[in-house]
């Protein structure tokens, strides 16, 4: 607990910034118009069109999810499309048979596997290593702090240490208190997760297909489906293609903001 805490104190990646005013730099020209019509035209598919999608819309799409941003850069996530046939429709039957699903030209599954920050992290330094300059504090980061922060040992046994740390330290200073434990770890690897889904969601809608994501699963059944280990979770799946008539059940209904958008 006290290597813990000595490490969290030392970081220099927690170190501020050298100069506090700093002038804005150059990023690369977007299109706030095209954005937002993309995020407005996205909805929830039940019912495809008998149209596939084509694999260059696939690929562009699935790279769009991995350039996700995630936690510590460790992208503790797996995406399974599925396009055995046999597979794809012990997926549907999974799925409950929900038209989405059914009727779907393509289907992916979002994983998180928290089990694989540590082969991540090797992969990072690695990376590292490969380049011609790279501060150290980037190196203690990966080298120090996120085996500390993620390593809950055998069977979970760090696990009330790592509670204690986080909450002795909070008492004097700022400090991270998640995740702790397994499940803490679940819930980390599946907020990066999803954020990779939201990306391949938009990413698809802007080429001119549709998606519905969908948690009304057997989980379990998933798994055995994609022989996945019993560390990974189904984040959700998703199905693709291209909307059908009468495929939206609806006009969009969002409740009044006010009730979620607070300003302090």
């Amino acid at each position: 607990m006290n290597t813990y805490i000595r490490h969290m104190v030392k970081a220099k990646i927690f170190a501020g910034v050298e100069k506090k005013s700093r002038a804005a730099a150059d990023a690369p020209k977007t299109d706030a118009k095209a954005f937002h019509a993309v995020v407005d035209s996205r909805r929830s598919v039940r019912v495809y069109a008998d149209e596939p999608v084509p694999k260059a819309v696939v690929d562009a799409c699935l790279d769009a999810a991995l350039k996700a941003p995630n936690s510590s850069n460790l992208q503790v996530w797996e995406i399974h499309h599925v396009v055995d046939a046999s597979k794809k429709q012990a997926l549907v039957e999974a799925c409950l048979s929900q038209p989405a699903a059914a009727t779907a030209p393509e289907l992916f599954v979002f994983v998180a596997r928290p089990d694989l920050w540590r082969r991540n992290a090797a992969w990072m330094i690695e990376a590292f290593d490969r380049q011609p300059e790279v501060p150290d504090s980037a190196y203690q980061y990966y080298q120090k702090i996120v085996p500390l922060v993620y390593n809950m040992g055998p069977l979970g046994i760090f696990t009330p240490l790592k509670w204690l740390a986080f909450n002795l330290r909070g008492l004097q200073r700022p400090t991270p208190r998640e995740p702790v434990g397994k499940w803490g770890m679940r819930i980390w690897a599946h907020k990066s997760t999803a954020l990779a889904c939201a990306h391949f969601m938009l990413a698809m809608r802007a080429h001119g297909f549709d998606t519905c994501p969908m948690e009304g699963l057997d989980s379990k059944r998933v798994k055995r489906i994609l022989g996945l280990p019993r560390a990974a979770g189904v984040t959700m799946a998703i199905s693709a293609g291209r909307r059908a008539e009468g495929g939206i059940y609806g006009p969009r209904m969002r409740f009044d903001s006010k009730h979620f958008i607070h300003r302090h």
